[in-house]
């Protein structure tokens, strides 16, 4: 009993030990990252080179790796330390991540648009025109079957949900499963939403972003890569390594760019992440300075008068 209890103090030391170790060496990485940026990112300009395929391999592994997620959530400590002991630039931060949630929502939710669109052409196209395919463009026009836009309407639909959730979650638009919150004061309040940013939306981003980011790459290149291989298997994979997109479709002249979607979800878990932060640095801030302080420079989306929406239909 008591050699157990032995080992499982010495397993709990080993495992606190990594995680200072791992903190501390965040910060050489980043530095290493920033000032030696061929070593990870020649493949962007591909020459089909060994140092090309190299660089491609460290990319992958990196970039689901605790070496990267000890660099984001190190940065993000050191700036609520700042931010502890200068407020506004924390502040700084919550409107530059709620800035970007807000951008890349209102510009994707054109997507909703395009797909309305999109469809109204496909219909004229096949009921009245009784055309098989599509034509757009000048020059060298993007002609596919109609089959091909019809199943690309699930990427405007899909760019939607995904590039505009945490844009949604800025508005205040999702729906909240209220237990005790509301009865709560106001200073609760902020605790309990510091607890679930850091609690359930950061290991919830970066858990899916680890199995996300190798399912999108598997549809990118050849030989195919996996979240159990270590750096040194994927360089021995880089020797034979080559761009294979993935441009099967459901059906024989279907959308051809499914791998789209497994870009989007990367994208999308990644901005979760950084909006988990910045959701935790306002509820502190907003803990700290008071009621008053509520939605403090939070850029919401205003109805005018008569753009109110219909709760119900009356007839």
């Amino acid at each position: 009993m008591e050699e157990e209890s032995a080992g499982a103090l010495g397993a709990l030391g080993d495992g606190i030990l990594w995680v200072l170790t791992e903190f501390a060496m965040a910060f050489y990485n980043l530095g290493y990252a920033i000032t030696h940026p061929a070593s990870w990112l020649d493949w962007v300009i591909w020459d089909n080179t060994k140092e090309d395929k190299a660089s491609l391999m460290k990319t992958v592994y990196y970039g689901a790796s605790s070496e990267l997620f000890f660099v984001f959530t190190a940065f993000f400590i050191v700036l609520f330390a700042i931010g502890v002991w200068k407020s506004n630039i924390l502040w700084c931060a919550v409107r530059v991540l709620e800035g970007l949630a807000n951008t890349v929502g209102r510009f994707a939710a054109w997507a909703g648009l395009a797909m309305v669109l999109q469809q109204v052409i496909i219909v004229f196209m096949q009921r009245i025109f009784t055309r098989p395919d599509i034509v757009f463009g000048f020059g060298v026009p993007l002609d596919f079957d109609i089959s091909w836009y019809a199943e690309e309407l699930k990427l405007y639909n899909a760019m939607v949900v995904a590039l505009c959730l945490t844009y949604t979650f800025v508005q205040g638009g999702h729906v909240r499963v209220d237990l005790i919150y509301s009865a709560v004061s106001f200073r609760t309040k902020k605790v309990i939403d510091m607890v679930g940013a850091i609690i359930f939306m950061v290991p919830m981003a970066v858990l899916i972003w680890m199995y996300n980011w190798f399912f999108m790459w598997r549809s990118l290149v050849v030989p195919p890569v996996s979240p159990s291989d270590p750096l040194q298997r994927l360089e021995l994979k880089a020797r034979a390594v080559r761009w294979n997109v993935e441009t099967i479709g459901f059906s024989p002249n279907g959308f051809t760019g499914y791998f789209l979607f497994k870009v989007l979800m990367v994208v999308m878990v990644g901005m979760i992440f950084l909006h988990a932060w910045a959701f935790f640095y306002r509820s502190f801030l907003e803990w700290r300075e008071g009621e008053e302080s509520e939605n403090k420079y939070l850029d919401k989306d205003v109805l005018e008068a008569g753009e109110e929406p219909y709760d119900h239909a009356e007839f």
